[in-house]
């Protein structure tokens, strides 16, 4: 069965980085496109960073020339390097794929979320 995990969550203080990991795993046939959305407490989740098939990247205003998302085909598995992390980022952050499954249409998958916290 198919599933995201992330890892790489955790405590960090203003200016600090942390990079986060999503590894999908079962049966894939193709990735169009993988991604991070975040949540904070009271907020709507919101769009971080995505990369398609083709290797571009979208990102969120607020983490433009801070986060950069990259990936590893090989692995199934989306990275978001975060830099210069300021508390406003304090969310859970979610890992999001949308994916074709062997024998299926492309499919949206949402992992479980992995709570970073950036205070001083």
């Amino acid at each position: 069965q198919v599933q995201l995990v992330e890892s790489g969550g955790g405590l960090v203080q203003p200016g600090g980085s942390l990079r986060l990991s999503c590894a999908a795993s079962g049966s894939i046939f193709s990735i169009n496109a993988m991604g991070w959305y975040r949540q904070a407490p009271g907020k709507q989740r919101e769009l971080v960073a995505a990369i398609i098939s083709s290797g571009s990247t979208n990102y969120a205003d607020s983490v433009k020339g801070r986060f950069v998302i990259s990936r590893d085909n090989a692995k199934n598995t989306v990275y978001l390097q975060m830099n210069s992390l300021k508390p406003e980022d304090t969310a859970v952050y979610y890992c999001n794929a949308d994916l074709a499954v062997v024998g299926t249409r492309e499919y949206n998958y949402w992992g479980q979320g992995t709570q970073v916290t950036v205070s001083s």
